[in-house]
C-alpha cells in the first residue's frame, strides 16, 4: 500500500474529499511535498504557525527541553519551569485582572474549561454565544455553535444555551441575571472575517458587569499578532473576565489556554477540589514552545507589520475582475467569491501553482487567507497573481 492509501484506510478521516497532499518538509512559509514541489501556505495550518514553519528559535526550545524533561504528572501538580515562564510572561503582557493561565491542549478545551468556570464562579445555568460563531468542536463548544449542520447528527447537546446576533445592540438584553457567560470572538473567524463595533463591544461588557455574567473573549484564532495587536481586544479598550487562546500560541506545537484572575481560576481547585484537571495541558514541550513564540513575537517587529502587509493583499485582490468583497483585519482576510464551486475551483487551482488556502467552516463562498507574520512583501505580490490568474478563469 502506498503512503496515500495507508492514510485513507487506516486514518480517521474528517470529510470524503482531503486535501491529501503529502508533506516531507515546512520551513518559512512553505511546505514541500515529496516530489521537492514547494506551496506557500497562505494558511499557516489555520491560523498555527504564525512565526512559519519550524521556526529556529521554537525548534530549538523543543529540543532543548525534549532532552531535559517531557511530561511529569498532571497539570498543576508540579513545578515545571517552562510552565512558570510562560505563565510570567503571557499575563505580563494582559491587564492586571488576567493574572491566571490555565494550560489546555487546545482551543476547544480552553472554551470547555471557561465554560466550567463561568458555572462554578456563577452558580447560573446559562450560557450566551453569537450566532455564527465557532468555538470548537468538543461537545460543550459545540453547543455554542448555532450552525445545525455541524452538530445536528451529536444531538442532545448541552442545555441552557441561547445564541445573539453578533454586533446587535438590541440583543444584549437578552444578558440577565440567568446568564452565567457570554463568549463571542473578538473577531467572527469561521463567518470570515467579520470585526464587533466599538459601540457594541462597550455595551457588551457594560450589559455582563450590570447583571454579572462574565464575558469571556475568544481569541483562539485571533490572538498572538494576527490583528496587528498581541491581542485583538486591544483593539477596541475592552478587556473580558475570561481569555481564551490557542492556535497561533505555540508556533506549531499543541497548546492553548484560559486566562482569568486569579480569584476566578482559584474556584477550579475547591468544591471540589480537582474541580477541571488534564494529564498534558501545559506539557513542558508545549510550553517551552511557546515561550519561544511569544518572546520571539515581542522582540521583532512582525505584529506592527501586520496590518501593513493585510492591506497589501487587500488592495492587490480588491481590484480583481470577480471579486465580490475583501473583509480584513490585520494580516486575516476572506476574499469573497460568488459560490462556494468557484472557492473549490480556486483552491484546486492555486494547490497546482504551489500555493495553499481554503474557506471558512460557516462561509464556503470565501477564501480564507491567514498566512505567517514572517511572510514578506514579495511572497505577497505573487501570492496575489496566483489567486488573481485563478479567479480570471472563473
Amino acid at each position: 500500500m502506498t503512503k496515500r492509501q495507508i492514510f485513507l484506510r487506516h486514518l480517521a478521516q474528517t470529510s470524503d474529499e482531503p486535501l491529501s497532499l503529502e508533506i516531507a518538509k515546512g520551513e518559512g512559509v512553505y511546505l514541500y511535498d515529496n516530489e521537492g514541489k514547494r506551496y506557500l501556505d497562505l494558511i499557516a495550518g489555520i491560523g498555527v504557525s504564525s512565526l512559519g514553519h519550524c521556526h529556529p528559535a521554537v525548534v530549538s526550545a523543543v529540543q532543548k527541553q525534549a532532552e531535559t524533561y517531557m511530561h511529569t504528572m498532571v497539570y498543576g501538580e508540579y513545578v515545571l519551569t517552562p510552565q512558570v515562564a510562560l505563565a510570567k510572561l503571557l499575563t505580563d503582557q494582559l491587564p492586571a485582572t488576567l493574572d491566571s493561565v490555565y494550560f489546555v491542549n487546545s482551543g476547544t478545551e480552553a472554551t470547555e474549561g471557561a465554560m466550567k468556570l463561568a458555572k462554578r464562579a456563577t452558580g447560573r445555568p446559562e450560557i450566551i454565544s453569537c450566532f455564527n460563531a465557532y468555538h470548537g468542536s468538543t461537545q460543550g463548544a459545540a453547543s455554542l455553535n448555532s450552525e445545525s449542520y455541524f452538530t445536528e447528527a451529536y444531538r442532545p447537546l448541552l442545555p441552557g444555551i441561547r445564541h445573539i446576533d453578533f454586533n446587535c445592540s438590541l440583543c444584549l438584553s437578552q444578558i440577565t441575571e440567568q446568564t452565567a457567560a457570554v463568549f463571542i470572538e473578538t473577531v467572527q473567524a469561521e463567518w470570515g472575517i467579520r470585526p464587533p463595533s466599538q459601540e457594541w463591544i462597550e455595551a457588551l461588557r457594560n450589559q455582563c458587569t450590570e447583571v454579572g455574567a462574565l464575558l469571556v473573549f475568544d481569541e483562539i484564532q485571533a490572538g498572538y499578532g494576527r490583528t496587528g495587536k498581541l491581542f485583538a481586544f486591544e483593539h477596541y479598550g475592552v478587556v473580558p473576565d475570561i481569555l481564551l487562546l490557542a492556535k497561533g500560541m505555540g508556533g506549531g506545537m499543541p497548546i492553548g489556554a484560559f486566562v482569568a484572575s486569579q480569584a476566578l481560576t482559584t474556584l477550579l481547585g475547591v468544591d471540589p477540589v480537582l474541580g477541571h484537571i488534564t494529564t498534558f495541558g501545559g506539557h513542558p514541550v508545549s510550553c517551552a514552545a511557546a515561550l519561544a513564540t511569544l518572546q520571539t513575537l515581542l522582540k521583532i517587529d512582525l505584529i506592527a507589520e501586520a496590518e501593513e502587509k493585510g492591506v497589501r493583499f487587500r488592495q492587490n485582490l480588491s481590484q480583481v475582475p470577480g471579486v465580490l468583497d475583501v473583509r480584513q483585519v490585520g494580516l486575516w482576510l476572506a476574499v469573497e467569491l460568488l459560490n462556494y464551486d468557484q472557492v473549490k475551483t480556486v483552491i484546486q487551482h492555486c494547490l497546482a501553482e504551489g500555493l495553499i488556502t481554503d474557506w471558512f467552516l460557516f462561509n464556503d463562498r470565501s477564501l480564507r487567507i491567514a498566512p505567517p507574520l514572517i511572510i514578506t512583501n514579495e511572497e505577497i505580490d505573487w501570492a496575489c497573481a496566483v489567486l488573481a490568474k485563478a479567479i480570471g478563469k472563473l
